[in-house]
């Protein structure tokens, strides 16, 4: 439909195979979520086509998961003020995507595959960064995958962290709180399927805060993490060629991938400026209203970790 961007033919099968998406019934399903839209007093989403069938697609054309994972996706973002509110492409954000901490890597795993993230922490500190500055801006990319990336929306996304160069005073940032609410979000509130995460060169004392964090995030993201103790060992299981040049393979130029990104993101400034106008207001959600401790349950009990 026109509304909706044309996919690829592997993007097409996977969709309709795994995603039980039936591109027919796409205009009334898409007339269902904005008619539910339309009677959430406390909820106001945006509404376009190409955003929604994301949220369609992320929950297997399940009309009542979309609509869960809807009001989530603004409930978490209104709830995670630290994270989401007041973004913009200042020049903090455009620092941090200049560094290359996080990169989207250009040729996904295989032609209808998941799309490939990296992050890599080699230049983050030496820029004064602290961790919820690269939370923000994942975030920010989060959210520009989910309108434009059809392999991510429709196939998920793999997060490979190579951790050889985080230093023990960015693991002494590491948040429990925050790393449980960010779990939370990407389980409940993003369309986007998280394939796997896999946590490479991992400092002994990550290790410990890691396993924490995981142990606090739902089942089935737990299952997804994955720790390897060098490249070598990843590429058994994702092949060298998907990895940028920089590290010995043929999916893009670290540099080159930063300064497009960076484009692409400049042009999201208008988009984020809207975002303002969405969101919830529990005083107006029919039924149990919703808190940070009912959604997260450990508001207070965890704090940065103390590292010795």
């Amino acid at each position: 439909m026109a509304e909706i961007r044309p996919i690829s033919a592997e993007l097409r099968q996977v969709a309709e195979t795994e995603l039980n998406e039936v591109p027919s019934r796409l205009p009334d399903d898409l007339k269902a979520l904005r008619d539910w839209l339309a009677k959430q007093p406390h909820l106001k989403a945006r509404q376009d086509a190409q955003f929604l069938v994301a949220f369609l697609r992320g929950c297997k054309f399940s009309l009542e998961k979309a609509k869960s994972k809807l009001d989530y996706f603004y409930t978490l973002k209104t709830m995670m003020p630290e994270v989401f509110a007041n973004r913009e492409m200042d020049e903090r954000n455009i620092a941090v995507c200049r560094a290359g901490t996080y990169v989207r890597l250009p040729k996904p795993f295989g032609p209808g595959g998941p799309r490939i993230q990296l992050t890599d922490y080699s230049n983050f500190e030496s820029n004064g960064f602290k961790l919820i500055d690269l939370f923000r801006y994942q975030t920010t990319l989060l959210e520009q995958l989910v309108r434009e990336d059809d392999n991510a929306v429709i196939s998920g996304t793999i997060e490979i962290i190579n951790m050889s160069k985080m230093s023990l005073s960015l693991v002494a940032q590491m948040d429990i709180s925050l790393i449980k609410k960010m779990g939370v979000f990407a389980d409940k509130g993003t369309p986007i399927r998280l394939k796997g995460v896999h946590l490479v060169n991992c400092p002994k004392e990550a290790i410990t805060v890691l396993n924490l964090g995981r142990s606090l995030m739902p089942a089935k993201l737990q299952s997804r993490f994955h720790v390897h103790r060098n490249m070598e060992e990843l590429s058994q299981i994702i092949p060298r060629e998907y990895m940028p040049e920089e590290y010995g393979g043929s999916n893009g130029r670290i540099a080159d991938i930063v300064a497009q990104a960076e484009q692409d993101m400049l042009s999201y400034s208008n988009y984020l400026k809207e975002e303002s106008n969405y969101g919830v207001d529990e005083q107006l959600r029919p039924g149990k209203r919703l808190t940070a401790d009912s959604l997260f349950g450990i508001e207070g009990s965890f704090r940065k970790l103390d590292i010795d």
